[in-house]
């Protein structure tokens, strides 16, 4: 599990920011999570430290807890924002969403570019397959790399659960089905980083998750 990927935790949801490293030292960054002054902070250290250069911003889906950052990453760093066609509703909505939690939230910025089913999503030599996975939201999207065998999941997946399917745009049966096709067709030993709680492996989850035991 020594993948070079580095995770923050943030915002009242504990969400999962992923920083990910070409060998360059460009990096993706994926689903930031970053509401307040201290966490914006922590994403900044982060990237220093490592001597990381932000190159892509990415959302898995556009659920609050996922976009709070969008605005600052895409402004600090000056990078567009990718996701799938199918979470601009999800993503428009975050206004409304906020103020329902009261929470403050910079609106993100219009997409600069779509990703679908089977894309490549590359950089300086990372390279991962996007999988289309529905059912926690209308399009989320998994992040597959072959090479290394991890995938970064957003809420689709977690350690011992699913993503929820009770906000707009869920379905129980749809996520199951995207889990069934699309993750555990994964090799077991796959490394699975969600968008909550701790990484997992699909094998592990195929024996022991109990919502999807047949």
């Amino acid at each position: 599990m020594a993948h070079t990927i580095h995770t923050l935790t943030q915002n009242p949801f504990q969400e999962n920011t992923y920083i990910v490293p070409a060998p360059s030292g460009r990096c993706l960054v994926i689903d930031p999570g970053c509401m307040e002054a201290y966490e914006r902070k922590e994403l900044t250290a982060l990237i220093e430290d490592n001597r990381l250069t932000p190159a892509r911003l990415i959302n898995t889906h556009c659920h609050i807890d996922h976009i709070l950052g969008n605005k600052f990453v895409a402004d600090t760093y000056g990078l567009g924002l990718e996701i799938h066609e199918g979470e601009l509703s999800v993503l428009t909505s975050g206004v409304m969403v906020a103020n329902m939690y009261s929470l403050p939230y910079q609106p993100s910025p219009e997409p600069s570019g779509f990703l679908k089913e089977g894309d490549t999503v590359e950089l300086d030599g990372l390279s991962f397959t996007v999988l289309f996975t529905p059912g926690h939201s209308p399009a989320s999207i998994c992040l597959y790399n072959a090479q290394e065998g991890y995938v970064i999941a957003g809420a689709v997946l977690f350690r011992d659960s699913i993503g929820r399917t009770d906000l707009p745009g869920g379905d129980h049966g749809t996520l199951i089905r995207s889990i069934r096709e699309k993750l555990f067709v994964l090799p077991n030993d796959t490394v699975v980083y969600p968008g909550h709680g701790p990484e997992t492996t699909i094998g592990y989850e195929k024996m022991f998750n109990p919502f999807l035991q047949d």
